[in-house]
């Protein structure tokens, strides 16, 4: 399959609201934005025109009114943008992705239980697939 193209920061915010919704029209959209978040009707339309186009949505009419749904579940479209984000900024290397979050971004303590089982079951998977 082809590669599709990244989706803007408000493209992505549509798509957010498309999933939570299942399906839509674009004045469901447009009254799911979250309060305080304004955003013209016309510009919801566009961001579901364009993720359409991008292949990230699909749409259809009923009667006279366009229904948009999502094409591409929620995790697929974040292990495309994560592993765009980790080949350009660091080389492949997901470590120092890693590191950074961390570092910059802080983590609980209920977060380091959570990754420790996590490294600890990588750990034993690594042990159990070496001859």
């Amino acid at each position: 399959m082809a590669k599709r193209p990244a989706m803007s920061r408000g493209e992505l915010e549509a798509a957010r609201l498309l999933w939570e919704l299942g399906q839509a029209t674009v004045r469901q959209v447009h009254e799911a934005l979250p309060p305080g978040r304004e955003m013209d009707f016309t510009t919801v339309q566009t961001y579901l025109r364009r993720l359409a186009a991008k292949g990230y949505i699909r749409s259809w009419l009923v009667g006279r009114t366009r229904m948009y749904a999502p094409k591409v579940k929620p995790t697929t479209v974040i292990g495309e943008t994560v592993g765009d984000l980790v080949e350009r900024l660091f080389g492949g290397q997901t470590l120092p992705l890693v590191r950074y979050l961390i570092e910059e971004r802080g983590i609980g303590e209920q977060d380091i239980a959570e990754l420790r089982a996590v490294l600890d079951r990588l750990e034993r998977e690594s042990d159990n697939a070496q001859p």
